[in-house]
């Protein structure tokens, strides 16, 4: 797919490489150019220079250079078409691609993530000034989710009614029908597919809402606790992480990314000051989520439950550090609380759990040799022979001669 060429360099024209370098370093003028700390390496001293005139940047300190293309898809972890998108969208821009089926394509995206943009305004505005939101606000309130936090991740409420967001939100219904928001009854009448649920609306990682995931309140007769979106043409389950658009820069920051399975597990971690935590929507951690988060951060910390985390899917693990190079770790967490009741709790132990994170085979061996208490030479020797098969497992020799060597 390609954009064309006269679009690109309307958009060259149209975005200053200073004003958008300066979204993310602090610039000071010195004679013709603006200087800088490089927001790609660490650096004490200001090495990043960036000309106006030229329309392009340079780092004496790594070498890093290029023009506005170039530092959007560096520093927003893009490709070339989309970081045109991206700069395009920062320009109100409307740009077309050489294959008129991939611009019609692109066309229909825009409309349908528009109208996730109005649904997801559309449901946190009920949970802010609805009454019957009430009894939503008041559980949110007592996981430790005020206002500031329910306004900054777009927290909303789904009506307890057959057809609110059909009939008052105002999008068209073809949209609503597309996006999975709503769908034709028995009565050939549109009804929702979200009712009496708190709405936590999930983006890409570029900041397109594309999804949701909804939460019944405490006594609901609904046998499903969570609710999630189904697939649409903008919305794939194993390629997509709640809260990646928020956490994205602190986990490059920290080259570290933390997986959790809810979306107040996320919240809980950023409001413990970890804001560098995402979780699966309703499906396993996969190969996909795996390429996705490898592009921001090289160390994974899986910060499931202690079952949810040993369980099943040991050798895709070591599959995917060997061929992503990714360190897996696992943290776990004291008395057997989520990570969202200990950010009220215990916010210390939270931030050291990760700290004290153990390595994914670590963990699992660690987790055979706890099964039972070690008080003969009969189970003794059982508890190693299953921490050897165990340590077997792992496709790195070397490895397994270290773990052997700490059993034996």
């Amino acid at each position: 797919m390609a954009i064309v060429d006269e679009d690109i360099e309307r958009i060259r024209s149209a975005v200053s490489i200073v004003d958008l370098v300066q979204q993310h370093v602090q610039l000071r003028r010195v004679g013709r150019n603006w200087v800088g700390l490089c927001p790609f390496h660490g650096e004490k001293t200001p090495s990043f220079t960036v000309r106006e005139e030229t329309g392009r940047y340079r780092c004496f300190g790594c070498d890093a250079s290029g023009d506005i293309f170039t530092f959007a898809q560096e520093i927003e972890h893009l490709d070339f078409v989309g970081a045109v998108e991206y700069l395009a969208n920062r320009a109100g821009i409307q740009i077309s691609y050489t294959n008129s089926s991939q611009s019609a394509e692109r066309a229909r995206r825009k409309k349908l993530v528009a109208a996730m943009e109005a649904a997801v305004e559309w449901y946190h505005q009920r949970l802010l000034t609805d009454k019957a939101a009430r009894p939503a606000r008041d559980y949110l309130r007592s996981r430790g989710i005020n206002g500031e936090i329910a306004r900054q991740f777009k927290i909303g409420w789904a009506p307890d009614d057959w057809d609110q967001l059909a009939r008052h939100s105002g999008i068209d219904a073809k949209l609503l029908r597309d996006n999975g928001l709503v769908f034709t009854n028995r009565r050939q009448r549109l009804q929702d597919a979200f009712r009496a649920r708190i709405m936590f609306p999930i983006f890409t990682e570029n900041g397109d809402p594309v999804a949701f995931g909804g939460r019944i309140l405490p006594g609901s007769t609904d046998p499903a606790k969570y609710k999630n979106s189904s697939e649409t043409p903008i919305y794939t389950k194993s390629k997509t992480l709640y809260g990646i658009n928020w956490a994205k820069g602190e986990v490059v920051n920290a080259n570290q990314v933390i997986i959790c399975e809810g979306y107040t597990d996320v919240i809980g971690f950023s409001q413990a000051g970890l804001a560098r935590a995402v979780a699966t929507c309703g499906t396993a951690f996969t190969e996909e989520h795996v390429r996705l988060v490898k592009r921001y951060a090289s160390r994974v910390v899986l910060a499931f439950d202690a079952d949810a985390a040993g369980q099943g899917a040991a050798e895709r693990f070591y599959e995917w550090e060997e061929k992503y190079q990714v360190e897996v770790s696992v943290a776990a967490f004291p008395g057997g609380k989520d990570p969202g009741e200990l950010a009220q709790s215990d916010p210390a132990g939270l931030v050291a759990a990760i700290d004290n994170a153990q390595p994914f085979l670590g963990f699992r061996v660690n987790r055979v040799l706890g099964q039972r208490r070690a008080d003969s030479p009969e189970v003794i020797a059982r508890l190693g022979e299953s921490a050897i098969a165990t340590i077997n497992e792992h496709p790195n020799i070397n490895i397994r001669k270290l773990y052997a060597g700490e059993v034996a």
